[in-house]
């Protein structure tokens, strides 16, 4: 069973959310029939009106269509960006058939060290989310994020079943530019033990900043990625 928050959105949007992040990781690849109503229903432990209601909204976008008899099936796993023409590196991995699953490690407050950087950035105290990324069943990226809570205080209470910025941008959190540092670094202990790799292993390692459309930052992040069973890729249309 998928735990739906009770507070604020209603639940066939957050049921679409959870439904639209699992088709663009490749959960439900291109092509396949979503699990059906009953199977959705039993999972969310929702009404049929409300999963009906998460379907037609994925319809409207143009993820799902649905066939008399057939089922429902994925008919793109793509997003439209706003900030650029390139396509994701969660697309590309996706499109080449790969299935990523992300997983809420942890979610909470820290007070921010006097003299800082994050002290210096968001004040006397921030969020932090830390996330992995599985890649067809193996443990790949390590997250950590830090997040501004001068807007006061952030619902995360359904960051497991969608992406970050996805749920930012529905608390009116809008991302308009990031500023990505990459280095080859080893990764903290208990970042080389989640993602399995011996603690002297170097691997990618990637630093973001993004700010709103005033240009306050709003995260910071670090990311290790395992690339010995997946390179980076990144593909721009010009």
């Amino acid at each position: 069973m998928t735990a739906l928050s009770r507070k604020q959105k209603p639940l066939y949007l957050q049921i679409r959310n959870i439904l639209r992040d699992r088709i663009l990781h490749g959960v439900y690849p291109l092509g396949t029939n979503i699990p059906s109503e009953p199977q959705l229903e039993q999972e969310f432990q929702v009404s049929k009106i409300t999963v009906r209601n998460a379907i037609q909204e994925l319809v409207l976008e143009g993820y799902l269509e649905k066939g008399s008899g057939k089922g429902t099936k994925v008919v793109r796993n793509t997003s439209s960006s706003k900030l650029s023409k390139s396509q994701s590196f969660t697309e590309i991995l996706v499109e080449e058939g790969h299935r990523i699953v992300k997983r809420l490690l942890g979610a909470e407050k820290v007070a921010n060290e006097e003299g800082g950087e994050r002290r210096l950035l968001f004040g006397k105290t921030c969020l932090r989310v830390e996330r992995l990324y599985v890649l067809d069943d193996v443990p790949y990226i390590h997250y950590t994020h830090y997040l501004s809570d001068r807007r006061g205080a952030l619902d995360l209470s359904d960051l497991e079943g969608q992406s970050l910025y996805g749920l930012l941008e529905e608390q009116d959190i809008e991302l308009r530019r990031f500023r990505d540092r990459f280095a080859v670094e080893t990764a903290p202990v208990h970042v080389a033990e989640i993602l399995q790799v011996p603690p002297d292993q170097p691997l990618l390692k990637r630093v973001r900043r993004a700010y709103d459309e005033a240009g306050e930052l709003i995260e910071l992040s670090e990311g290790y990625y395992n690339t010995a069973i997946q390179g980076y890729l990144v593909n721009y249309d010009v």
